[in-house]
């Protein structure tokens, strides 16, 4: 006598929560039980055979919204569920946590997204929305018509990443150890707005890089410090700890001790950073919400000190 097959509760969860991205016409992709990179081979150890016979198959190739192939992939096994987001016509923002090797008082994706949607005058977007485990959150919007938008990593400010053409998100429903991918926001998803399509479409690097005004106020110590650290951060490269962003939010921090202490006006530093910041092809947007983050918190908690 055969025995039957049985499958757990956890296969039959992920399996329902794919067909649910089947069913609203997001292409999914298996991943790996209990993390986030997708199954199957990478390019460099493809057999060319199989699927592959005709060449290698990407994961955004190989995402389905075929419910018998979603049956066949999750029937017995407990896949996460991955989105094709490209394929899926979607563009999710990606608001992460800062990282522990981050500046102290270093902006999460939430506080810098909301930043941004106050300095465009607009609204917190009303949409679908998944909490991921480390507490950030995946806004899901549907992409514009036109020239395909692509990944994004810190294009917006710092711990704000897109997904969209050549990436993925993992769905609500999956598990880490970490925790769950939750529904945050069980809301329609939205269409991308317009003055955030065009943050991610205009040109990273402006065309003239803006001079930094001359500092003519504040005490000797203060303006000594002050352009010091713009001589820093227009020396800062891309990528790192000592990269661009970083270096920006750590120099930001350094200088507004002296606001805090009285030495020398906001509006100065933030002026004078904010050209150092753009003079390295960092966009002004990123700029501004990064030299804000740093200034509050760093006025909020700095400790008192006596006038030499």
């Amino acid at each position: 006598m055969t025995e039957p097959l049985t499958v757990s509760l956890e296969t039959l969860h992920l399996l329902s929560a794919a067909l649910l991205c089947g069913e609203r016409g997001w292409p999914v992709i298996p991943l790996v039980p209990g993390a986030k990179r997708p199954t199957g081979h990478p390019e460099r150890d493809c057999p060319r055979t199989g699927r592959c016979a005709n060449g290698h198959l990407t994961p955004e190739q190989r995402a389905t919204t075929d419910s018998d192939l979603i049956h066949a992939a999750w029937a017995h096994h407990p896949y996460n569920v991955g989105i094709a987001t490209g394929p899926a016509g979607l563009l999710v923002v990606d608001l992460d946590m800062p990282k522990e090797e981050e500046q102290e008082g270093a902006p999460d994706g939430a506080t810098s997204f909301k930043a941004l949607c106050e300095r465009a005058g607009q609204p917190y977007p009303y949409t679908y929305q998944v909490r991921t485990p480390s507490g950030g959150r995946h806004v899901y919007f549907a992409a514009p018509r036109g020239p395909r938008l692509k990944c994004s990593v810190k294009r917006l400010a710092p711990n704000i990443d897109t997904r969209a053409w050549g990436g993925y998100v993992v769905a609500a429903g999956s598990t880490t150890p970490q925790g769950a991918y939750e529904v945050a926001e069980a809301a329609p998803v939205a269409a991308l707005p317009t003055w955030l399509a065009a943050l991610l479409t205009k040109p990273a690097k402006p065309a003239d890089s803006p001079a930094l005004a001359p500092v003519l106020d504040g005490t000797r110590a203060a303006r000594t410090a002050l352009e010091r650290e713009c001589a820093v951060i227009r020396a800062a490269r891309e990528g790192g700890p000592n990269g661009r962003n970083n270096t920006l939010h750590r120099s930001a921090c350094k200088v507004a001790r002296f606001v805090a202490w009285g030495h020398i006006d906001r509006h100065t530093v933030e002026e004078a950073i904010q050209a150092a910041g753009e003079s390295t092809g960092l966009p002004a947007a990123e700029c501004r919400t990064t030299i804000r983050s740093a200034m509050e918190w760093i006025v909020a908690h700095a400790t008192p000190r006596e006038v030499a």
